[in-house]
């Protein structure tokens, strides 16, 4: 309830109790008088009346008023008071209290706000004292930050739930580049954000799977490889180590991992480039070649043929020779990186390809699966994802076009090659049916890949075929793919570098409990999207439009300025004069900017998988949801309102405006009806709530937004 609702509610309930004692006194007084005194005294009211409902009436505002100034010097302004000694003591601030109120309470308030400079004195001594010790770490921060920008490959830190924690700016530009490098939204890496944004969550979840089963099998330091495409067709080849924590009970488990990331796009175009170049020199060399061997042939079978005809042979040879060796001159000169470079393949053993084959079959398509005649010390070179995934692809349609209901693995070594066999009993299939799957798109699981069968195959350097055991009645699929040399044992790590390097020190692997709902987070566990709009005008319903959109994250109870979404919008219409003076936008400004059928949607990519916060935020809210037909996104993101959340906290105070706020909160204001510039002063007032929300009892989601709906500020249409 509010302070102005309390006054009302105590005088109604004062003038009710006096209007109860005087109703008493007279009843009883008048019961105590005879017959003659009533009559005397109805004798001297008679023709009096008017003048005793003026006293009457003087009276009740007299009393009205003294209790209106007892309420305001002794109840009104110590609730006040006591909102703003919250502010300076929940919220750190250095708002003071202001002299109001009784000369007891002024009297106070000194004595409170000399406590408070006493306070910030201390506490500036401390925080000197803490600065100093800080100075080392800071150092070595900057050193640690200095060598990330400086790496050549992008590196990306995430937790076990694939929310990002660090990352270099040349990750950012890997994957901005591969956007729209025009969108205000910027890169999809960021702080808090989820790495499935970029890389495909099954990618992660294999490596992750390889990674746990070199920790069974005793290495204690694993790595995994694997090329993938990104969403926007950038090859890219990843590294992926993991990020181990000690957990509860003492042991080890996974925390997190390190993705080193190199963008391989040009690598493979050059690969092409050099498939192009080999099959140029072999197919036109191949003429050069016959006609310099048929003109040798005519000089040696006829030694005493006519200069003439000698001389024509011999320019022949002089002719081709010079063709040859200009075209391997050309092509020295022009695709000299290309005949470089190799496709990327990781080395892995043999024996753990196979045991992922046998548990992807299993789990994803419910076959049975054995082994037979397996190298298990010998080591290959694979692109192990797609590789499975060709496996996955056979088995299933085995299983789909012919029933069969068991296969089996084999890996042998022949030479340089190792042959992986996918063996299965009794149903023979036609050449015609391998070359047709061959061309087909890989897809089994539930899992979709653009490459082929054949594609794969070929980028191991061989091609499959099918063999028939008459024998045993059984066939199989033979893969041929690379052998590798097997790494030297790892070297223990030595007991006096135990622990994590001294240039690292980040507390990047909280627990996120991602598997709560929502509404049950607490407020400091969440990331938010702190956003405000500039418009044409105050009405979407009849035309107006936005013409600036402006946010920025809260990641981890830091509002970060570096990760920020601001864009200009072409309303197509113009913009009124009176909005022009408040936001100082104006049409020439407009002009070319993107539609807001471009930048909603980036937009919504930006605040995914947050919680939107803004200033009166229904207003905001209301021209966003009526795009939502237009431009086919829909915000159901839960909303916070610093509005409400203020007169929640403050119910009090005679205004919750924004700059009212700002200044009870000791918020400085800049950059005020911009988009941007309101959206950062509304997280900065965001983060000075929320430990005032937590003294009051208000700690997660569901419990802000409770208490806010339940405010009279919640019940009116905007």
């Amino acid at each position: 309830m509010s302070g102005k609702a309390k006054f009302i509610s105590a005088l109604a309930v004062l003038y009710g109790f006096l209007g109860a004692v005087t109703v008493l006194l007279y009843v009883v007084l008048w019961a105590s008088l005879g017959a003659e005194d009533q009559q005397a005294v109805l004798r001297i009211l008679s023709g009096r009346t008017g003048i005793v409902v003026v006293i009457l009436f003087a009276a009740l505002a007299a009393i009205g008023l003294a209790f209106e100034y007892l309420y305001r010097h002794y109840v009104s302004a110590p609730l006040r008071l006591g909102e703003k000694l919250g502010v300076i003591v929940g919220a750190d601030s250095r708002v003071r209290l202001p002299q109001e109120g009784s000369a007891e309470l002024r009297t106070l308030t000194t004595v409170i706000n000399r406590l408070a400079d006493e306070r910030d004195a201390l506490k500036h001594d401390v925080q000197l004292r803490i600065a100093e010790a800080r100075e080392a770490i800071e150092d070595e921060k900057n050193r640690f930050a200095a060598l990330m920008s400086e790496l050549n490959q992008s590196v990306i830190v995430c937790n076990a739930d694939g929310r990002i924690l660090l990352y270099n700016n040349r990750a950012r530009l890997m994957f901005l580049s591969e956007s729209n490098s025009a969108s205000p939204g910027g890169s999809p890496v960021g702080l808090g954000r989820s790495i499935f944004a970029v890389l495909e969550r099954s990618l992660i979840t294999h490596g992750l799977d390889r990674i746990r089963q070199r920790l069974a099998a005793g290495d204690a330091q694993p790595v995994t490889n694997f090329v993938t495409s990104s969403r926007h067709a950038q090859l890219i080849r990843a590294q992926m180590a993991p990020a181990m924590h000690k957990d509860a009970s003492g042991g080890q488990s996974i925390g997190g991992y390190v993705l080193i990331l190199e963008d391989i796009t040009r690598r493979f175009d050059l690969e092409s480039q050099r498939d192009a170049v080999l099959q140029s020199l072999t197919e036109g060399s191949r003429s050069s070649l016959a006609s310099i061997r048929a003109a040798v042939e005519n000089l040696l079978d006829y030694p005493d043929m006519e200069s003439t005809q000698r001389d024509r042979f011999l320019s022949i040879v002089r002719d081709e020779a010079r063709t040859m060796g200009e075209r391997l001159d050309s092509t020295a000169s022009d695709f000299a990186d290309a005949l470089k470079v190799r496709w990327p393949l990781e080395e892995m053993q043999g024996f753990d390809l196979i045991q992922a084959a046998q548990h992807r079959i299993e789990q994803r398509l419910g076959l049975s699966t054995k082994t037979e005649d397996i190298d298990e010390k010998m080591w290959v070179k694979v692109d192990s994802y797609s590789l499975l995934q060709v496996v996955g692809y056979l088995a299933a349609r085995l299983k789909e076009e012919f029933q069969v209901r068991e296969v089996r693995f084999r890996l042998t070594r022949d030479g340089r090659l190792a042959h992986l066999d996918l063996i299965w009993s009794g149903v023979v299939i036609s050449s015609e049916t391998l070359v047709g799957w061959e061309m087909d798109p890989l897809t089994s699981g539930g899992e979709n890949s653009p490459l082929t069968l054949r594609e794969v195959v070929e980028r191991h350097g061989g091609e499959i075929w099918f063999q028939r055991d008459k024998a045993s009645h059984r066939s199989f699929f033979r893969i041929p793919i690379p052998v590798a040399t097997a790494p030297e044992p790892a070297i223990p790590p030595s007991p006096f570098n135990q622990g994590r390097p001294e240039y690292y020190d980040f507390d990047l692997f909280r627990k996120t409990e991602e598997t709560r709902a929502l509404d049950d987070r607490l407020l400091s566990q969440l990331a938010y999207t702190v956003f405000d709009t500039e418009t044409t005008g105050l009405d979407p319903s009849a035309g107006d439009e936005i013409i600036q959109l402006g946010a920025a994250r809260i990641v981890n109870g830091r509002l970060l300025r570096g990760e920020v979404f601001d864009c200009l919008v072409d309303p197509r219409r113009p913009v009124a004069a009176e909005s022009t003076k408040i936001h100082g936008i104006t049409n020439d400004m407009l002009s070319g900017r993107p539609t807001i059928e471009r930048v909603l949607p980036d937009f919504h990519a930006f605040c995914e998988d947050t919680v939107l916060v803004a200033h009166n935020a229904a207003f905001d809210m209301r021209f966003l949801q009526m795009k939502e037909d237009k431009t086919g996104v829909a915000f159901h993101h839960p909303v916070l309102d610093t509005l409400l959340l203020s007169a929640v906290l403050h119910p009090n105070q005679e205004s919750h405006r924004l700059e009212a706020i700002a200044e009870r909160l000791g918020v400085n204001i800049s950059g005020r009806h911009t988009a941007l510039g309101d959206a950062m002063v509304t997280g900065e007032i965001f983060l000075k709530m929320l430990p005032l929300l937590h003294e009051q009892g208000i700690r997660t989601l569901r419990d802000a937004r409770e208490a806010a709906e339940r405010h009279f500020y919640a019940k009116l249409n905007y």
